[in-house]
């Protein structure tokens, strides 16, 4: 296929401090590709590369540079070199995005699904960001007053004893029937106080905890799961496990309850869709985030999400980041291109329509 892709930036503004163990985001850099086809005049696909600092494993100070390098070649051969790309994860969803819209006749309803067409939502989570013990207590009754049956909560900001008092809070108030918390330490605790600390967690009925201990200690990671008395969930772990051998090795080694997966960080679609696939064969359970996109992004891993889970998804997803930008109305504009705002949460689901 003869095409063109146009590359623009953006940076993105939080509405408030996006706080995790990390560190905190106050803007996002963020490129937007545009692609069009000799073949199918009046008509584009947009799509987003968005490299996190610190976090994604493909950004590195080239990289516009690379980007720019990888577009003239996709222009030259027509369609993605996906095992090329491997090592670039966000520049490969960026153009998968970009791809399916074009092949969608320009509308960001990628995929023919009841989430595509109106007819149901996905069930979300609603995110309670690292913050002081007050800041976390009202964000945290901002989610149940909205309507959130599942609650995430971003931990390892402030002292223990104190993000334990905010959970027992909820768990003084709701049941696990009522609402279904999962915890997100991002790495947060050591491999010395890490059991000791998912002993306490689990007292209140949670469902799972996200990457306890830092990535790159597989066999500290593994004995965890191994002697957690609540679900582990692997995140930023699989970060940079790009090759499908490495995938299967990391999964048969950790052996983790669960895996979350962002595609802009775990190798696009096509490489979210072989964590998907390893997952299962070893009897692992999965669900999908967004990494803090536009919502040109967000509404791919959206219009992913119910194509990979769909139709009835029932386990709630972490895709309610649409909110998280001040400046976040449709960011490129093209003739034929249908507008980025077309994702609404409805209580604790994300709509398309």
């Amino acid at each position: 296929m003869r095409c063109s892709i146009q590359i623009s930036d953006r940076l993105l503004h939080f509405r408030q401090p996006a706080g995790t163990s990390r560190g905190v985001y106050t803007t996002r850099h963020s490129y937007f590709l545009t692609l069009t086809s000799a073949d199918s005049p009046g008509i584009a696909g947009v799509g987003e590369c968005a490299p996190l600092p610190d976090l994604s494993c493909d950004a590195i100070p080239e990289y516009g540079r690379i980007l720019e390098q990888v577009c003239r070649l996709v222009e030259q051969m027509g369609q993605i070199p996906y095992d090329m790309l491997r090592p670039y994860p966000c520049i490969l969803f960026g153009l998968e995005t970009a791809f399916a819209q074009l092949r969608a006749g320009g509308s960001p309803a990628f995929f023919d699904t009841p989430f595509s067409r109106g007819e149901e939502g996905i069930p979300i989570n609603g995110l309670v960001w690292m913050g002081s013990y007050k800041e976390m207590c009202e964000r945290l009754e901002a989610k149940l007053q909205a309507g959130y049956h599942c609650v995430k909560l971003k931990i390892g900001a402030i002292d223990f004893g104190r993000e334990l008092d905010l959970i027992r809070r909820i768990r003084d108030n709701f049941t696990r029937e009522q609402v279904e918390l999962r915890v997100d330490a991002n790495g947060g605790f050591t491999p010395d106080n890490a059991l000791q600390r998912l002993e306490a967690l689990a007292r209140y009925d949670i469902h799972s905890i996200e990457q306890p201990i830092r990535q790159h200690q597989w066999a500290d990671m593994a004995r965890l799961c191994k002697d957690s008395p609540l679900p582990i969930a692997l995140d930023e772990e699989l970060i940079g496990v790009n090759m499908k051998s490495m995938k299967e090795a990391l999964l048969e080694t950790i052996q983790p309850q669960y895996i979350v997966l962002k595609p802009s960080l775990h190798g696009g679609m096509f490489g979210s869709s072989e964590w998907i696939e390893l997952a299962r064969r070893h009897g692992i359970g999965s669900w999908i985030t967004s990494a803090l996109e536009s919502n040109v992004g967000l509404n791919a891993i959206a219009q992913y999400c119910a194509k990979t889970y769909g139709p009835c998804i029932t386990m709630p997803q972490g895709l309610g980041t649409g909110q998280l930008f001040v400046d976040n109305e449709p960011v490129v504009r093209f003739p034929a291109a249908t507008p980025f705002d077309c994702l609404h949460i409805r209580k604790d689901e994300l709509w398309f329509q």
